[in-house]
């Protein structure tokens, strides 16, 4: 079974997990209603609902492991019924993105290189895209939210820097 491709896609996606689970745990205690202050009429997520959205950002993964695989993946069906897209604290994030985590590597772990061209219908191509598209589309969204993370720590002048935000690679 040929996994190269796969094993790269998980090992990026793993790293995205992992920095932004590092920058939630940045999060400051009780500071989950804070927005940052924009022009009126234009309005901000506060930061306990960005963290929920991050938790959407991770179940998108498992719907498409779900969705894809031959005989689905039930670790995602029991995740599926868990609400996200709600105002949630730091603690509560993290044991999420740890339980979301072990289902995407299972999902990662049951995938070859030849399911990434698998076809899955969606609520928005009902004609479907492959499997590779829409992993890469999760992780564009997961990356988005985490560095909008990023960006409001700055704002909360929580000391954030690069290394942060990305896992940088020894040479």
């Amino acid at each position: 079974m040929d996994r190269e491709i796969v094993r790269s896609l998980a090992g990026k996606v793993s790293e995205a997990i992992e920095r932004t689970d590092h920058l939630v745990g940045r999060v400051p205690e009780g500071a989950g209603g804070w927005r940052p202050e924009l022009p009126e009429g234009q309005g901000a997520a506060d930061l306990g609902h960005l963290l929920g959205h991050l938790l959407d950002c991770l179940a998108g993964f498992c719907a498409c492991f779900e969705r894809a695989l031959p005989g689905g993946l039930p670790e995602a069906a029991a995740l599926r019924a868990l609400e996200v897209n709600h105002a949630c604290d730091r603690a509560a994030a993290r044991e999420r993105i740890r339980a979301y985590r072990g289902v995407i590597e299972r999902g990662f772990a049951l995938c070859a290189d030849e399911d990434l061209k698998r076809t899955v219908p969606t609520v928005f191509v009902p004609q479907g895209e492959t499997l590779l598209t829409l992993l890469l589309g999760n992780l564009e969204h997961l990356l988005n939210h985490k560095y909008q993370l990023f960006f409001y720590l700055r704002l909360l002048g929580v000391d954030v820097r690069s290394g942060d935000l990305y896992a940088f690679r020894g040479g």
